[in-house]
């Protein structure tokens, strides 16, 4: 598999597919349709590279990533929200997940180049 994200970031591509989704709605989706072993594979592997992903990403306007910084800037995101899962909701992440789907996001500050 060819690696989608910016070099350094190479330990983050098993996660692509499954946490790198464009919109916030999306995200909250994908959250609420992992499993805790996903969200804890995804959250053991980023919690070290987020920091340094924002560092590399800070570098740059928003309007001029390239799709592999696009992608990694949407693994970010992502990481928000399974952290919240993992760290605070924990073993309460399932019963929250059948309630978020009656929240509907129809925006998101995070969309704005969507």
């Amino acid at each position: 598999m060819p690696n989608t994200l910016p070099t350094g970031f190479e330990a983050l591509e098993p996660f692509v597919g499954r946490f790198a989704a464009v919109t916030t709605a999306e995200r909250a989706a994908r959250r609420s349709a992992s499993t805790d072993e996903e969200r804890q594979s995804f959250f053991q592997a980023a919690k070290d590279l987020v920091p340094a992903a924002l560092d590399y990403l800070d570098a740059k306007p928003l309007d001029q990533f390239d799709e592999s910084e696009q992608r990694l800037m949407n693994l970010a995101l992502a990481f928000a929200h399974v952290a919240l899962a993992v760290e605070v909701q924990g073993p309460d992440e399932a019963r929250h997940a059948e309630l978020r789907q009656h929240m509907r996001i129809t925006r998101s500050p995070a969309d704005a180049r969507v």
